[in-house]
């Protein structure tokens, strides 16, 4: 356990991912996130990596040897059926996420989806409800909801030291060429800036603030017909809102910042990220929270373990209805902005 002492009447406890239970993984999909993924878990926890499952043979064994994986699967099937792993992360593109986490919990396997958890709220249940039917454990993978900042932000914002909160704000842009050929820009992989970059910003409002009961969204779709900008403001009983953004086509800032009547936090960007940030409260008084971080994503796997070595299914710190609740954001915002996949 590490313990950050922080202004406010209890002090910060995060646990090391190093001290969760062990557990072996099986790594669906060789793409650039499911490297990060294995590598922190390899460097950062006491997990094994035992099995990656791929289309490509090259990209697959390739990927296995740049991580120690002692086993190599072509094809998904393969995977999800080895006995020695325990828990199946799925790394796929948007448009797979259902399909994949559905074949492992019909192989009777614990599931870490990426985030977005699916394309639409409707599939995300459908996965809640096999994980259910079968026993299993299943959590999206929002890395964000496990790190250390976000964890004492919220042990400040809980101390009611910044007063009621009034505003939670946060953007993430990242500039990428115009590619047909690119997922990000392809309807048929579930492309567009909402599910890959804003989905983080919707989840830190969910997180801070619940679910919204109001939702307005503009944007603007690129040459494919996938959101390539969008802007949102969140509305909550009460006084409280989210302003929210994202895009393909800028580098932004990716901050947060969190607004109350006595005070604000200021997060670093990248926000989603191990981060640090600000309190500066109306009094003149201010402090920051700094704590380094070198394998953000081994906190999630981390919070897989010990949730599966505990017998639950779900994570109480990432729940089912966390995801559903964002899920039918990302829907409605969607749906605002003029965004439809293929098949839904």
């Amino acid at each position: 356990m590490s313990d950050v002492a922080l202004p406010g009447p209890v002090p910060v406890s995060v646990p090391d991912p190093a001290s969760a239970p062990p557990v072996r993984w099986g790594i669906l999909g060789a793409g650039g996130i499911a490297g990060s993924f294995a590598t922190a878990v390899a460097s950062s926890t006491r997990a094994q990596l035992v099995a990656v499952g791929s289309r490509d043979r090259v990209r697959g064994e390739r990927f296995a040897t740049a991580h120690g994986i002692p086993t190599t699967h072509i094809g998904y099937d393969a995977l999800v059926a080895d006995d020695h792993v325990d828990v199946v992360y799925v790394a796929t593109p948007h448009s797979e996420h259902r399909e994949h986490a559905l074949l492992a919990i019909e192989a009777g396997k614990h599931v870490l989806v990426e985030k977005a958890f699916t394309r639409n709220v409707a599939e995300a249940r459908e996965v809640f409800d096999a994980a259910r039917a079968a026993g299993t454990f299943v959590m999206e993978a929002m890395w964000t909801r496990h790190l250390p900042h976000v964890a004492a932000l919220r042990q400040v914002v809980a101390s009611g030291v910044i007063g009621e909160v009034v505003n939670v704000s946060a953007d993430h842009g990242q500039r990428f060429e115009e590619d047909p050929s690119h997922r990000l820009f392809a309807p048929g992989l579930a492309g567009g800036a909402l599910l890959d970059l804003g989905v983080y910003p919707v989840a830190f409002a969910h997180d801070l603030l619940g679910a919204p009961s109001s939702v307005t969204a503009v944007g603007d779709l690129t040459g494919t017909g996938v959101d390539g900008q969008v802007s949102m403001v969140l509305g909550y009983e009460g006084r409280a809102q989210a302003t929210l953004s994202t895009t393909l086509w800028s580098q932004t800032p990716t901050v947060g910042m969190i607004s109350g009547t006595l005070g604000r936090i200021e997060v670093a960007g990248a926000f989603y990220a191990p981060s640090s940030f600000r309190v500066s409260l109306r009094d003149g008084t201010s402090w920051e929270y700094a704590r380094p971080v070198a394998h953000g994503l081994a906190y999630e796997a981390a919070e897989v373990a010990r949730c599966v070595s505990e017998g639950l299914t779900e994570s109480p710190r990432m729940t089912w209805q966390d995801t559903l609740d964002v899920m039918a954001t990302l829907d409605e915002v969607r749906r605002q902005v003029g965004v439809v996949y293929p098949g839904e």
